[in-house]
């Protein structure tokens, strides 16, 4: 124990909940990984279980290394990474790899993970350095808003639940910024209705016949819309009704509370990616109703541990990080498990730091090393203060008495 209070510093509360999710993560990928062995490895099973524990191990050490620096190194390089980040995702709607007729990485990642990480580390220097002129629109609301625009606009062409998530965390950290709400409600209003007549031009040029990436893009978005509403009439060509279909007999198929047991799913046959978009209706149907509310509860936990250390930060940065950064892996989590249950139409989210992938896990642990980072600066506060109050509690130490009444005496009498 020792050794790993020296090591691992921080929020142990916070490190348990990677622990647990790590722990899920290895047993539902090795477990929904199976049919893809089959079909793509001759039947070697270990083969992506090895794969998975290697990005897994990588998010996990990007978790450690970013926990041991101060997080106002942090601030310093928001400013670059942004830089960094707009002429990396104009790189991939140009020379991406195009899957789906959706071009999301380049350099071999995917780079929305990036920019995700990036815009909330940028807002967050921002908020902290503008607290004085937050009510000034023109000076301080629109320059961030403009920059969340840009990078959302990047985005939402390939990945629109991406953008929109994105979006969605980002006005809400300006709200827990206290940025005006009069101010913030007209500026999502714009833009949802900017949103809105965009996507209805493009289905128009596509009916007009006008076919390419943006159009097509168009109306996928809307037949997910409407197949999920139960328009089942609409062509399903990426078979995303049928996976959300598989996904629901999972659900239903799972034992209720006690599942199928460990390896049992039969669903993981039929849906096309049951390690990653819906790895949750696979925990669901193998591990049953308790074992995915405990699932639950450690996003929740996260969301529940980030607000308890927000409050005890003393400066506004490493607040508004913590609660950004916890904001954008709790709603990206309940958007994935929400679709896995039908409750959302499919968006192509993974569930943080348990389904299988690279870049998700790595920006994933990143993330939560930053948190820590934060909680390892409180936390070596409150030990500090907390010798100080000891140091002052300490009794004084006793004297002879007669000493101290000659002493009394004297001075007295000088």
């Amino acid at each position: 124990m020792n050794i790993l209070k020296k090591y691992f510093k921080g929020d142990p509360n916070i490190w348990a909940i990677i622990v647990g999710l790590s722990v899920f993560s290895l047993l539902a990928v090795y477990s929904s990984t199976g049919t893809l062995a089959y079909r793509w490895a001759g039947g070697n099973t270990a083969i992506y279980i090895i794969r998975h524990s290697g990005y897994l191990a990588l998010g996990l050490a990007f978790a450690f290394i970013l926990h041991m620096f101060p997080y106002k190194y942090y601030a310093r390089i928001s400013q670059w990474l942004i830089l960094l980040v707009v002429p990396l995702l104009l790189a991939t709607l140009l020379f991406g790899v195009d899957v789906n007729l959706a071009k999301r990485s380049f350099l071999g990642f995917q780079t929305s993970d990036l920019a995700k990480f990036a815009l909330i580390i940028y807002l967050a220097q921002r908020l902290a350095s503008k607290q004085n002129g937050i009510l000034d629109f023109k000076k301080t609301l629109l320059p961030m808003f403009i920059v969340i625009c840009i990078v959302c606009i990047l985005i939402f062409p390939s990945n629109f639940s991406t953008a929109g998530i994105l979006f969605v965390v980002s006005m809400m950290l300006l709200f827990v910024g206290r940025a005006s709400f009069k101010q913030l409600s007209g500026l999502c209003a714009v833009t949802v209705l900017i949103a809105g007549l965009l996507v209805a031009g493009l289905l128009g040029l596509h009916k007009a016949g006008v076919n390419n990436v943006l159009t097509q893009r168009a109306e996928t978005w809307v037949n997910r819309v409407e197949r999920f509403m139960g328009d089942d009439t609409k062509e399903d060509l990426l078979g995303e009704h049928f996976q959300a279909r598989q996904a629901r007999i999972a659900v239903g198929a799972s034992g209720y509370f006690w599942g199928t047991g460990p390896g049992n799913s039969v669903q993981r046959n039929f849906l096309p990616h049951p390690y990653s978009d819906f790895i949750f209706a696979i925990i669901i149907e193998e591990y049953g109703l308790l074992v995915a509310t405990a699932v639950i509860f450690l996003y929740l936990g996260l969301l529940y541990r980030a607000r308890v250390l927000m409050h005890k930060c003393e400066k506004t940065f490493p607040a508004f990080l913590v609660m950004g950064l916890s904001l954008v892996i709790v709603f990206q989590a309940f958007i994935n498990m929400a679709v896995s249950v039908g409750m959302l139409p499919v968006t192509g989210q993974p569930l943080p730091l348990i389904s299988m992938g690279g870049t998700s896990i790595v920006f994933t642990g990143a993330s939560f090393g930053i948190i820590l980072s934060v909680s390892r600066e409180v936390q070596r506060k409150e030990e500090l203060q907390a010798r100080k109050d000891a140091k002052n509690k300490q009794p004084e130490p006793e004297t002879n008495n007669d000493t101290e009444d000659n002493e009394r005496i004297i001075y007295h009498d000088y």
